[in-house]
């Protein structure tokens, strides 16, 4: 399996270098991530995040509806506005907690900066169903295990995930990698194995695999928010179908 996905990561890259064609998203994705008016703490990120090489696994193009879920900071609202363009639509869902930020004004200045991106301040189930094209969820599953329900809240999210796609849309799920044995909910992570049998019991067909967010720097014994960890996690990355 680790070769199998290793091979998936280098195609993706290879794919993205090798020509323009190959790479669906909008012809101003590069220069979008570099331009002066994106924030410096935000690029910084790109390295070990590797935002091409996951639009290209989510299979993101020039002009597609997009959702942010949970989109709080709102790293992945700047990378899928680049990727869809100016003719495509990023709804970043940050929900309620959004308001608690200055009463959303950081995510309204992006979505007003941005130009193609609508800030939604309620619950992912408040979108339309059948409505994206595509979706990212990032560090978010482990939370609704934690602190909404467990198992019950991990299904209930994900099937708001499931709903607002349309058939054969697709999502990115990403998140803090735990290991068995471990105490994930103290260390706020989740083990890939059971994101997976979630993931597949909410009807999604897995797609992809991807090690492309793993670091060996990271041995899951540490609390996500541990200093020495420089926020840069171990990672996992499922790219998800709905039927």
């Amino acid at each position: 399996m680790n070769s199998i996905k290793t091979r998936l990561r280098v195609l993706g890259v290879l794919l993205i270098g090798s020509s323009t064609a190959a790479f669906a998203v909008d012809s101003g994705f590069m220069a979008a991530l570099q331009s002066d008016a994106r924030p410096a703490e935000a690029k910084a990120r790109d390295g070990i995040r590797r935002p091409a090489q996951v639009m290209e696994l989510l299979g993101v193009e020039s002009g597609m509806t997009v959702v942010d879920i949970e989109a709080l900071g709102g790293w992945y609202t700047e990378v899928l506005s680049a990727a869809v363009g100016p003719s495509g639509r990023v709804i970043a869902q940050v929900g309620p907690r959004g308001l608690q930020q200055d009463d959303g004004a950081p995510s309204r200045a992006q979505g007003q900066r941005l130009g193609n991106v609508e800030v939604v301040f309620e619950d992912l189930s408040s979108l339309d169903d059948n409505s994206a094209d595509a979706a990212v969820t990032a560090l978010n599953l482990h939370d609704y295990f934690i602190f909404f329900g467990g198992d019950e809240g991990v299904a209930g999210y994900l099937e708001s995930i499931y709903n607002v796609l349309k058939p054969n849309g697709r999502a990115a799920i990403i998140d803090h990698e735990g290991s068995e044995g471990m105490n994930n909910n103290e260390l706020h992570r989740i083990p890939a194995a059971y994101a997976k049998r979630m993931i597949e019991q909410a009807g999604f067909e897995i797609v992809v695999e991807s090690d492309l967010l793993h670091t060996n720097a990271d041995d899951h014994s540490l609390s996500i928010r541990d200093p020495s960890l420089g926020r840069n996690t171990d990672r996992f990355l499922f790219i998800v179908r709905k039927p």
